[in-house]
C-alpha cells in the first residue's frame, strides 16, 4: 500500500473519474447511466489503454439512471433528466430537514429518515409517511394502525417501485463484482471499496443544506453538535461494513464544507475535525485505509489534520499548497492528487508534463505520493493530456 510511505519503484498512478471514461469509450453520459454493458466496455477500454495502477469502480457512481428514475429522486438531475444527455449529473442541494426537526432526528434518526426524510426526497416512496411509529408496534396483531397503509393503493405501488429499484441494484452489484474480478485478473486493483462521510458534511449535504448548516453553527450550535454525535457511529458502522463486504479495505471520504473559506479554524476544530478524526482513527483501527479527499484548499488545516497515525492514510488534495503539504505531512501521511483540472482540460501536453515534473520533484520526493487529478479526471479532460500525464510519470517518476 502506498499509504505505508515506503519508496516504490516509481510514482503510482491512480485515476478517479466519472464520465471521462464513458466519453473516451465513445458513449454519452446518458448511455453510461442506463446501459451497463456499454459502461463496462468503455471503462475497460480506458483502464487498459491508459494502463493505470489503481482504478475506480464506475458502476456504483454512474449506473444509477434506472434507480433514480424509478424512485423519482428529487435531489439529483442527471443526463437526459434535467441536464443534457452528454452532461454530468448535478446534486440539487436543499433544506431537506428543517431547523425545527433537529430533535426528531436526534431522538430517533431511523424513524425520522423512514417517515419524514425519504418521503420528502424520493417521490415514489412518499407513501412511507403514512406508516405509524414502528418502535411502538410491539404487538402487531393488536396495533390496528400498522397494517393500514399496506392496504392503500399508493402504498402498494410504492413497494412495487422499491422492489423494481432493488432489481436494478442487483444488476449493478453483479456487473460490478464480475468487472472487479476481471480487472484483478489483468492486474488492476480498485482504489477503494467503501465510502464514508465527514459527519458535518453528512448533516449539511443531505439534510440541512450548506446555508442551513452554516447558520446552525451560530444559531443552534448545541443541536448541530448533538446531531453530529448521533450520526457519527452510524457513518462509521456503514463505512466499515461496506469495506468488509467488498473485501477492499480502503474507504473513500470526500470532504465538502470543512475547507479554508467555509469555516474558521476555531469552527473547524469545534464542528468538523473531532468527528472526522474519530471516523479516520476507527477505520485505521479496523485496518481500513482512509482515502480522504480534501476538496478546495486546506493549507491552514495541515498541522491539525497531521495528527493521525503514521503511514495509515492517504490525503488527496485539490488546491492545497503542495510545498507546504509536503513539509507538514512528509513521513506522516501519503499525499495524492494536485494535478489541476484546468491543465488537463485546457493546457497543452507540454503544460501537463511541466506540471507533472513539479509534482514529482516536490511532492514525490522520497516517496509518499500518488499521482491523480485534483478531484480526479474531469469529464472534459483531453485524452491526449491524460496520456501525457501517465507516460511522463512512468518515465520521469522512477525512483533511483
Amino acid at each position: 500500500m502506498p499509504s505505508q510511505l515506503k519508496v516504490p519503484d516509481r510514482v503510482p498512478i491512480a485515476l478517479l473519474y466519472n464520465f471521462f471514461g464513458a466519453k473516451y469509450g465513445g458513449i454519452t453520459c446518458e448511455e453510461a447511466m442506463y446501459d451497463l454493458d456499454k459502461l463496462e466496455a468503455a471503462t475497460r477500454k480506458a483502464i487498459v489503454d491508459f494502463d493505470i495502477d489503481l482504478y475506480n469502480d464506475p458502476f456504483g457512481a454512474i449506473s444509477l439512471g434506472p434507480m433514480l428514475e424509478i424512485l423519482d429522486d428529487k435531489r439529483v438531475k442527471w443526463p437526459g433528466h434535467g441536464v443534457p444527455v452528454d452532461a454530468t449529473y448535478q446534486y440539487v442541494e436543499g433544506e431537506y430537514m428543517t431547523a425545527d426537526e433537529y430533535d426528531a432526528f436526534i431522538n430517533d434518526p431511523t424513524d425520522y429518515v423512514l417517515r419524514t426524510h425519504i418521503p420528502r426526497v424520493l417521490g415514489a416512496l412518499e407513501p412511507l409517511k403514512m406508516l405509524p411509529y414502528l418502535p411502538g408496534a410491539y404487538y402487531l396483531a393488536l396495533d390496528l394502525l400498522l397494517p393500514v397503509p399496506f392496504a392503500m393503493p399508493e402504498f402498494f405501488l410504492a413497494l412495487e417501485k422499491l422492489a423494481k429499484a432493488g432489481q436494478e441494484s442487483l444488476k449493478v452489484f453483479s456487473k460490478s463484482a464480475a468487472f472487479r474480478q476481471e480487472m484483478a485478473g489483468l492486474g488492476y486493483p480498485p482504489m477503494f471499496g467503501s465510502v464514508g462521510w465527514a459527519p458535518f458534511d453528512y448533516i449539511g449535504d443531505f439534510y440541512r443544506g450548506t446555508r442551513g448548516v452554516m447558520l446552525d453553527m451560530y444559531q443552534r450550535p448545541d443541536k448541530l453538535l448533538e446531531a453530529i454525535d448521533k450520526i457519527t457511529p452510524v457513518i462509521i458502522k456503514g463505512a466499515i461494513e461496506m469495506a468488509q463486504q467488498s473485501g477492499i479495505l480502503k474507504c473513500f471520504i470526500p470532504l465538502h464544507k470543512g475547507l479554508d473559506g467555509f469555516m474558521s479554524p476555531t469552527q473547524f476544530n469545534t464542528f468538523y475535525w473531532p468527528s472526522l478524526k474519530k471516523l479516520i482513527l476507527t477505520l485505521i483501527d479496523r485496518n481500513i485505509c482512509p482515502i480522504v479527499l480534501w476538496e478546495g484548499d486546506c493549507t491552514s488545516r495541515l498541522e491539525t489534520i497531521a495528527d493521525i497515525p503514521r503511514g495509515k492514510a492517504v490525503y488527496w488534495f485539490e488546491r492545497t499548497d503542495m510545498q507546504r503539504a509536503k513539509e507538514v505531512l512528509d513521513g506522516q501521511v501519503c499525499i495524492m492528487g494536485l494535478m489541476p483540472s484546468s491543465v488537463l482540460c485546457t493546457g497543452s501536453q507540454q503544460d501537463v508534463r511541466d506540471y507533472c515534473k513539479r509534482l514529482i520533484d516536490v511532492v514525490g520526493k522520497g516517496g509518499g505520493y500518488i499521482l491523480n487529478g485534483d478531484i480526479g479526471i474531469p469529464d472534459e479532460a483531453k485524452p491526449e493530456n491524460v496520456k501525457a500525464m501517465i507516460d511522463f510519470t512512468k518515465e520521469y517518476g522512477v525512483y533511483k
